[in-house]
């Protein structure tokens, strides 16, 4: 078993694959060296591999991540005690391209749900999206009453309830009719009900017209203030959709049709090794046969970004880049916040110290294909490849910003654990064994397994195999759990 690991040749530091004891001799993976341990280090925790000084950077993945405070001895803990972050405001940057050239792969196939506008559902559900805060009772109530719905086509019935809607103003109330039409015409629903109060701002008429071209046969509107019985109602439109929905059925569709949704939370020292580097081997698998990837959590790049900005297609996918980087620094600083307020208490208590070092392990969930494209916040995709998404790192508010851009599944690694999904199947990948053990009830997928045996390459291929099962109906620990939420981006003021 390896027990300490130098990721990059020009690492500082190393990080511990078990928690290491003062005294021992621990052969470092990647560095042919053999290190003293001079103080207790934990599971995913770093340790220095030669003396520090202050002020000197730390480098961790090939990178700096922030410089030593105090002087740092060989064998020694590092970690928030002894290094700062050297992140700050908006940079100008330079564009250098590189990037592998990607090798398209076979064509490859699975069962999925074909819609009218040619795009793919990986499930047949049956919807109900509140237009506004004030009829979330009622969907719930339907939500309830239309289990009897259930069978045969249908898989599951789920209300989206959330507090907006109305009493928004500017980029959040747009923001809100946005992501609101992106679920309504999403390719895993097979039956929506828009359901509306009737005075509210984003009123079923607005969202409609954000909603472009819809198939009329899968959706239906209810006003509630406009019949005597909402519930009667809605449940006879719900019976409706769903008596459409079971003449559909799976057919074979192209893997080139996947868009899959990047995130991690709750990461450990082990993030960067683990789960995310696998994660990226299987966006880049993904890509290699025509699908699409998206990456997403913008604060979580500051400190990587060069890295992603040097993989863009082109200098306008580049300055886009800059641009999605800048944007978000400047609302974080419009707020009166540092644009380094992270990693949290948990990324912490796991190994992570600076934001440079959280971003350079996040940013491995991208692989190393080109950047395709740049997408604000509500955009869809448009281009195959990975595309980038201008959403806040907050678990459920970037998990819903990747579904609402399209992804019909995303891949969640974790360190620490988490039990939430979002509206599409939320696959929970751990960065470590004891994790899957002890959370068996919400982990799906295993990727610390690498501590111990195997390669990338045959990790990330596990998780494509397991992805297309995913794709073609398997449930995920969070839809057997039956947790799935909406959280939509709030920015501004409310009235």
């Amino acid at each position: 078993m390896n027990e300490l690991i130098r990721i990059n040749q020009n690492d500082s530091v190393a990080v511990a694959l078990r928690s290491l004891k003062a005294g021992e001799y621990v052969a470092v993976t990647g560095a042919g060296i053999t290190a003293e341990i001079h103080e207790d280090i934990p599971m995913g925790h770093k340790i220095a591999l030669k003396d520090i000084a202050s002020g000197e950077a730390v480098i961790k993945y090939g990178f700096p991540i922030g410089e030593a405070t105090k002087d740092i001895k060989q064998g020694t803990h590092v970690h928030t005690h002894n290094i700062r972050t050297l992140l700050s405001g908006a940079h100008e940057y330079t564009y250098s391209p590189a990037y592998p050239k990607i090798n398209p792969m076979p064509e490859r196939f699975f069962n999925g749900y074909l819609r009218k506008d040619g795009r793919v559902g990986v499930r047949n559900e049956l919807w109900i999206i509140p237009t506004v805060g004030c009829v979330n009772d009622i969907a719930e109530t339907l939500e309830k009453k239309a289990h009897c719905l259930l069978g045969n086509h249908v898989e599951n019935v789920r209300a989206f309830v959330h507090p907006y809607g109305c009493s928004q103003m500017g980029n959040d109330q747009e923001n809100t009719r946005t992501v609101l039409a992106n679920f309504v015409t999403h390719p895993n629903a097979g039956g929506v009900l828009l359901l509306g109060l009737g005075c509210e701002n984003s009123g079923i008429d607005t969202i409609k017209a954000h909603m472009k071209d819809y198939d009329s046969e899968r959706v239906r509107f209810l006003i509630s203030q406009d019949v005597e019985d909402e519930i009667e109602t809605g449940f006879a439109l719900l019976k409706e959709l769903a008596e459409r929905m079971n003449q559909d059925s799976r057919v074979s569709c192209p893997v080139s049709k996947l868009v899959v949704g990047l995130k991690c939370g709750g990461s450990d020292g082990l993030s960067g090794i683990t789960a995310n580097p696998t994660i990226g081997g299987f966006s880049d698998l993904l890509i290699a046969h025509g699908g699409s990837t998206i990456l997403t959590e913008v604060p979580e790049m500051f400190g990587a970004e060069t890295i992603l900005m040097n993989r863009c297609k082109d200098e306008e996918t580049f300055r886009k880049t800059v641009k999605l980087i800048n944007d978000f620094k400047a609302y974080f600083e419009a707020s009166g916040q540092p644009v380094y307020e992270n990693p949290s208490p948990g990324n912490k208590a796991g190994g992570i110290t600076t934001l440079e070092d959280k971003a350079l392990g996040c940013t491995q969930k991208s692989g190393s294909s080109p950047v395709a494209d740049v997408l604000p916040y509500g955009g869809q995709v448009r281009e195959s490849g990975l595309n980038l998404l201008s959403a806040p790192g907050n678990d459920l508010v970037a998990s819903t910003a990747l579904a609402s851009a399209g992804a019909q599944i995303v891949l969640f690694s974790t360190g620490r654990g988490t039990p939430f999904g979002c509206p599409v199947p939320t696959m929970k990948i751990s960065s470590n064994t004891p994790l899957s053990i002890h959370k068996s009830r919400w982990i799906d997928f295993n990727a610390g397994t690498l501590v111990e045996s195997g390669t990338i390459s045959e990790k990330a291929q596990e998780l494509f195999d397991f992805v297309i099962q995913v794709a073609e109906g398997r449930k995920t620990r969070n839809e057997e759990n039956g947790f799935q939420s909406l959280a939509i981006f709030k920015t501004g003021t409310t009235l």
